[in-house]
């Protein structure tokens, strides 16, 4: 009965919020976007076409050809921006992913058994913290070659230590509750305990991370990009098309505008979401 209660009342509570509601479509139609941008995307994304370059769209040029208009190579907007979608939410996901998972365990471990581990991690969290994370993913990039597989590993490598520290926090509360001492009494496993009984009521506020670090690692990936250190051409995404854009602002306004209404619609549904998460998983906000 407590599973479809619960589910019941984030159900009501998605669709009595307009902002939620909003995110989350938001959110289902860029992700299906992403899925199906081989199939509806009119034009392939990275075939120049000299002779149709820094076309306006449609709407201003009259050609229904180009709904949004070419680039500086004649390359079709709109493709490019279905497919830019694809690099956003895969970066986005696995590099949260990634950052989840480790920060995750060592919170974990670090708040259950505290001690020299739990003295060894916090220092390498502090360590991390006191370092400006563009030096390290600039330090790292430029070591390794900027490529999508490096870009994720260097997100999630650095980004997991929010994780750590609010799961740390968690976990040092839980694990001092009865049922907690309880299973450990009746001389159950570690790894049962943490798994059962620990993890699950530490979930609520890694979810609120979790979509909040999304938006955060999207606009991170732009930036790369956009300084030419993120995932490389011909891959299309938002950032580079920004990069390319920035020349033309003035007389095609339309290649750096359309990404960035893009990257600021996405990420304003992520934390939207996340705010709605908050409110929602936080029993202390439930009352109010």
């Amino acid at each position: 009965m407590t599973r479809p209660s619960a589910f019941r009342r984030l159900t009501r509570s998605l669709f009595a919020s307009p902002n939620a509601s909003f995110s989350l479509a938001v959110l289902l139609a860029f992700v299906a976007v992403a899925l199906l941008a081989p199939l509806i995307a009119p034009h392939a994304p990275t075939t120049p076409n000299l002779l149709n370059r820094l076309q306006p769209p449609a709407w201003i040029s009259g050609d229904a050809t180009h709904l949004l208009g070419t680039d500086h190579l004649g390359r079709d907007l709109l493709s490019r921006l279905l497919f830019g979608t694809r690099v956003a939410l895969i970066v986005g996901a696995l590099g949260v992913m990634l950052a989840a998972a480790i920060g995750i365990t060592l919170g974990t471990l670090s708040g259950y058994f505290g001690g020299w581990l739990d003295a060894v991690i916090s220092r390498l969290v502090d360590t991390l913290l006191a370092i400006p994370n563009v030096i390290l993913y600039l330090a790292i990039l430029f070591a390794f070659g900027p490529s999508l597989a490096v870009l994720v590993l260097v997100i999630g490598g650095i980004n997991w230590t929010t994780f750590a520290r609010v799961v740390r926090a968690e976990v040092l509360s839980v694990k001092q509750r009865e049922f907690v001492e309880a299973s450990r009494a009746s001389g159950q496993r570690v790894a049962l305990i943490l798994w059962r009984h620990v993890l699950p009521n530490v979930m609520a506020p890694i979810l609120v991370i979790a979509t909040l670090n999304v938006a955060t690692v999207i606009i991170l990936e732009a930036s790369l990009s956009f300084l030419g250190l993120g995932v490389q051409p011909p891959t299309v995404t938002w950032g580079r098309m920004l990069a390319d854009g920035r020349d033309y602002v003035a007389t095609a306004w339309w290649l750096a505008t359309f990404p960035g209404i893009l990257i600021t619609l996405l990420c304003l549904s992520l934390i939207l979401l996340g705010d709605w998460l908050r409110d929602v998983l936080d029993p202390r906000l439930q009352g109010r």
